[in-house]
């Protein structure tokens, strides 16, 4: 029988060749792979017991300092004083001892009773509550959040907790807690616990038949002063400044609130958003779009609100940027390149139509003095200068506090001989007033294009004005 032919597709010697390399190499990558499993077990192992040896050398030195018995531990060298052998004199060192915070479970709002609305903010919405387990009355405000944004809790809520949790003074209003809504799915149930007071400024100056008076006034001021100074200290802009964040209570002290367009900043400060502040106390700074900015913002406005409480009314009430410009230009008079250095470098300055220099002589303090004939010299000098339309020119928190106004006759009213007012926030919602709102984060920036203001000062050519009155020529 013949025997079978041998196939074409048969195996040659190069192709057992070939096998036998690949097999070759495929027994070395094993073998690499053992190998550095083997290192990376011997790793493993060597730490563990590191980690051992350290644990147990710190429970040797646990038990050495317990006073507890675990044969002959190495002597370690004395580092500092027991408290016990060493009498408290002032030459003894002191060591420095840290608290170390924990986090937990925050509480839920139903702990707490809502008693009544009081009034709906920019930033969330405020009621009057009182804590089941003490009766402690607080006021309650439950945090805005936008449907449509998610990006989870805003930033503008993060900022306020961690400002209002860092401030401890006697004129900034106390965040107690921290409270959430049983669904703890849900972001937007949460509420910020604040201590209640019974007051806003601007409720009250509605309601006054009178403005305050000049001790009063200065009171006010002062707490006002201290509370921004503390702020700046502490690189918080407020950037909302204004007599309804104002709160009072009716033991006459006055505590700001409504931290929901804070921010921390630094030295030089960053480039900032120009649209803070509510428009009648926003600063001509930020007016003609400035974007970086200091304390100064927050110095404006308290010159806002010192106007108005000598008034009773708000300042300067323009119903849009163009108006609020013109209204504080004719308070303050128009700026120049000598009493605003570089004001024509703002974005919104730069296609204005200003009057001629010539066409106004008076100066920021003569135009203060007409409009509060009332006022002390010191006092108007002091008003002059928060609202000087040059940043620079404005005094600080600090400089106000030592200013003469205080000094002088009548003296600042003591708290406790302060008047008390009836609590429309402890009984019933505040009216809605007609006040402007804070700006919207996310909202544009208004673009006034090219405004003209030369006729701002039109019929004043005939006033020739002094100290505390009017004379018109005729």
């Amino acid at each position: 029988m013949a025997s079978k032919a041998k196939s074409r597709w048969a195996d040659d010697e190069a192709d057992a060749a070939l096998d036998a390399q690949l097999k070759k190499e495929k027994e070395e990558k094993k073998r690499l792979r053992a190998e550095k499993a083997r290192k990376l077990e011997a790793e493993r192992q060597a730490r563990e017991a590191a980690a051992a040896a350290a644990s147990s050398a710190a429970d040797a030195q646990q038990h050495e300092r317990d006073g507890t018995d675990r044969g002959s531990p190495a002597k370690r060298r004395k580092l500092s004083p027991e408290r016990e052998t060493v009498p408290p004199t002032d030459s003894a060192p002191k060591l420095l001892r840290f608290e170390g915070g924990t986090f937990g479970r925050s509480r839920s709002v139903e702990n707490y009773d809502k008693l009544n609305d009081i009034e709906e903010g920019a930033y969330g919405w405020v009621s009057r509550a009182k804590e089941m387990a003490t009766g402690n009355v607080v006021a309650l405000k439950r945090l805005k959040r936008d449907p449509k944004d998610l990006g989870g809790m805003p930033v503008t809520a993060l900022r306020e907790i961690q400002i209002l949790k860092d401030c401890d003074h006697r004129n900034v209003v106390k965040l107690k807690e921290v409270v959430v809504g049983d669904d703890t799915t849900k972001i937007d149930s949460i509420f910020l616990v604040l201590e209640f007071l019974e007051h806003d400024l601007k409720s009250i100056l509605e309601d006054m038949p009178e403005p305050f008076l000049a001790s009063e006034v200065k009171t006010l001021l002062q707490q006002l002063a201290s509370g921004v100074s503390y702020l700046h200290e502490h690189w918080i802009l407020h950037r909302d400044l204004k007599t309804s964040n104002i709160l009072l209570n009716n033991r006459g002290r006055l505590k700001i609130a409504d931290f929901g367009m804070a921010r921390y900043v630094g030295d030089p400060p960053p480039a900032l958003t120009q649209l803070v502040v509510t428009l009648w106390y926003r600063a001509p700074e930020l007016l003609l779009g400035a974007t970086r900015y200091d304390s100064a913002i927050d110095m404006w406005s308290v010159g806002c609100i010192f106007g108005e409480l000598l008034t009773g009314k708000p300042l300067l009430t323009g119903n849009n940027e163009v108006g609020q410009i013109a209204a504080t230009f004719e308070l303050c008079g128009v700026p120049t390149d000598e009493s605003w250095p570089g004001f024509r470098r703002l974005p919104n300055a730069r296609r204005m139509s200003l009057p001629p220099s010539t066409s106004t002589k008076n100066t920021t303090g003569a135009l203060i003095r007409a409009k509060f004939p009332l006022l002390t010299s010191a006092g108007a000098a002091l008003l002059a200068g928060l609202l000087s339309l040059d940043p620079v020119q404005r005094p600080t928190a600090r400089e106000m506090l030592d200013h003469e106004y205080f000094r002088q006759d009548p003296k600042p009213k003591q708290e406790a001989l302060f008047p008390t007012f009836p609590s429309k926030a402890g009984q019933e919602q505040r009216r809605r007033r007609e006040t402007p709102n804070a700006p919207v984060r996310g909202q544009r920036a208004a673009d006034l294009g090219a405004v003209d203001f030369s006729g701002i000062f039109s019929g004043r050519e005939k006033e020739e004005r002094g100290g505390g009155f009017t004379l018109r020529m005729v």
